[in-house]
């Protein structure tokens, strides 16, 4: 009896708070599972294990893998990688090559017949994560990657951790600028819905009336997460307008916020612009000291209530022709 009871009482024990993230977590599991078709015998109805199509993926996306590249990427036993990849390969689906180099390794590829495979799994596989979102609208399509994009980044902590890049607006992107915005300002200064309301309207008008001639985007991306923004319109013929630079508290210091301001002036002067202007307040200190070290003058101020608080607006310029 007093061996049975040690279980329960060190699950007693256990921090509540731990306990409760640890069920979340594999409630949170079990349902995903079941909602993207995991527990089926097959991958999508398919022969296929999902081990199985995972390594097909790899093996599509990579360039001359071996064996020893795949089993490390998907954290999976040599010997046990040994007996799938043996089988893909009687099953037609993988050859293996000579390295002239190193006569030990052996690289991978897909056959013809494989890589057919790959790609009709792969179709499905987009095809039903498709049509799992088909009812959400844009703004909680974004809410949703940005959620995966967090979670990935948290437990990804015993990666090193990749440079960030600079892309495009893709579709979500808009929903889920808004969304951190309103937060962070909210969070941060206090602000009130009014604000994330401005900045709903800013990038909807940017978005109907984007002209990528003279107007452009840039979204700052760590690890597969958004970590900030900046948007550039056209104020007239030769004035540029900066807008809602935004960088996310995980990833502030780290040269996000100057790369971003850096875009903007480059792109303007290449387009011809001879000036760049943009508005902000002087309670938002950190992109104060970009702008500046971008060169930008304060050239006014004043006093206004915006977003439920007293502030002080600040336009500063930029001279972009010398």
């Amino acid at each position: 009896m007093h061996a049975q009871a040690r279980p329960a009482a060190a699950a007693r024990n256990r921090p509540p708070g731990n306990r409760s993230a640890t069920e979340a977590i594999r409630d949170f599991n079990r349902f995903y599972t079941r909602q993207i078709g995991l527990l089926q015998q097959g991958f999508l109805g398919s022969p296929f294990t999902l081990t199985e199509v995972r390594v097909l993926y790899e093996l599509a996306h990579r360039d001359h893998p071996t064996a020893t590249d795949i089993a490390h990427e998907l954290s999976l036993d040599a010997g046990y990688l040994s007996r799938l990849l043996k089988r893909l390969e009687r099953q037609g689906h993988l050859a293996r090559g000579r390295d002239a180099a190193d006569a030990r390794q052996r690289p991978l590829r897909l056959t013809s017949a494989g890589r057919r495979i790959f790609e009709r799994l792969d179709r499905a596989a987009g095809e039903r994560i498709s049509t799992m979102i088909s009812g959400l609208t844009p703004a909680q399509v974004g809410e949703l990657v940005g959620s995966m994009q967090t979670v990935r980044r948290m437990l990804q902590s015993d990666r090193p951790e990749s440079p960030y890049s600079l892309r495009p607006l893709h579709v979500g992107d808009i929903g889920w600028i808004i969304h951190r915005q309103g937060l962070l300002y909210a969070e941060e200064y206090g602000w009130d819905v009014t604000y994330e309301g401005l900045v709903a309207e800013i990038l909807g008008s940017f978005v109907k009336r984007l002209d990528p001639a003279t107007e452009n985007a840039w979204v700052a991306q760590r690890n597969g997460a958004i970590v900030g923004s900046v948007f550039l319109v056209r104020e007239s013929a030769t004035i540029a307008k900066l807008r809602l630079l935004y960088v996310e508290p995980s990833a502030r210091g780290l040269g996000f916020g100057r790369q971003l301001v850096a875009s903007c002036i480059a792109f303007a002067r290449e387009k011809g612009y001879e000036r760049m202007t943009l508005w902000t307040n002087d309670v938002l200190v950190s992109a104060r000291r970009i702008y500046q070290a971008a060169g930008f003058q304060l050239v006014k101020e004043e006093r206004h209530r915006s977003f439920g608080k007293d502030l002080v607006g600040q336009t500063w310029e930029l001279a972009l022709q010398s």
